[in-house]
């Protein structure tokens, strides 16, 4: 998919290392950067792919997923807010309504070291049907070979949140993650909290535990493409690892049957402590990424 996103033509060419192009629906930017390669889906200022120069690919985006309005893309980052999970009516989006908006590109800068945006999301009667708060949220993305992500959110209200990064891995069965600390909610067994022993999770079935006291830097290592990756988190409560297993994967639609192979989810989240905005003090959640070492 990531492929065809760049194979796409060009409907406006923004800047020499900018461009739009349309998939299908929706609207993506695509940077072609000497230091980095990248797309975003202006639906849910949704960065789709970061390949820094020289790296193999770091995002993992499904080959199935609908490029529709308002349908959620499946990879990526995906921004949940202003909840986390399943909502608590039924005909509410599960990981709430940001990522399945179209958002407004406001700023873009670039130079030699990478490219800059700006991302707003306005409340309008849309969001107010759905969560009654007015509000001003901002998606910051510094693409170079680090990557930056930040979400700022302006109003008076609380929510739950994440940056949903989908990793590309070589083979989920060589993948650990360190840095998650040791307590965890176990969600595929009901929410029940266990310990991790060994300081290394590994995923060999269905995986979903948010963990309660994770390290800053939560660190990926891949066996198999010989590389590992930084996940340093900010203004986090939690570290969530996700991975569906095959089960799972088999079952969704907007992703191969296989797909649960080639990727891991770390996810810099706020979701056991809401986090308060207020009119002068914005709240924010961010991520910084970055491809640390090859073996």
């Amino acid at each position: 998919m990531i492929n065809k996103i760049f194979a796409l033509p060009v409907v406006e060419q923004i800047t020499s290392v900018l461009s739009r192009r349309q998939h299908d629906e929706l609207d993506v930017l695509v940077i072609d950067h000497p230091q980095v390669r990248a797309s975003v889906a202006l639906q849910g200022a949704h960065l789709l792919s970061w390949k820094p120069a020289g790296e193999e690919e770091v995002l993992w985006l499904s080959d199935n997923t609908p490029f529709k309005h308002g349908k959620a893309l499946r990879g990526g980052v995906p921004i949940c807010w202003p909840w986390f999970g399943p909502a608590d009516k039924a005909e509410l989006p599960a990981h709430g309504f940001a990522r399945n908006l179209p958002w407004t590109l406001s700023a873009h800068n670039e130079d030699a070291n990478g490219v800059s945006l700006t991302f707003e999301l306005h409340s309008s009667d849309e969001t107010r049907r759905l969560w009654p708060h007015d509000f001003t949220l901002y998606a910051r993305y510094r693409l170079g070979k680090t990557c930056e992500m930040e979400l700022e959110a302006h109003g008076e209200f609380e929510t739950t949140s994440a940056l949903h990064t989908y990793f590309n891995v070589g083979d989920i069965a060589q993948v650990s993650v360190s840095g998650l600390g040791s307590t965890y909610l176990d969600k595929v067994i009901g929410g029940e909290q266990g310990k991790l022993t060994d300081g290394l999770q590994t995923f060999p079935d269905r995986t979903d535990r948010v963990y309660l006291a994770a390290d800053d830097c939560s660190v990926i290592h891949d066996a198999s493409l010989k590389r590992s990756i930084n996940v340093v988190h900010h203004h986090h409560s939690n570290v969530v690892g996700w991975n569906p297993g095959p089960a799972l994967s088999a079952s969704m639609g907007d992703m191969p049957d296989d797909g649960y192979k080639t990727f891991v989810c770390v996810e810099t989240a706020c979701v056991t402590t809401s986090q308060k905005a207020h009119t002068d003090k914005p709240a924010r959640l961010a991520a910084t990424l970055n491809v640390a070492k090859k073996a």
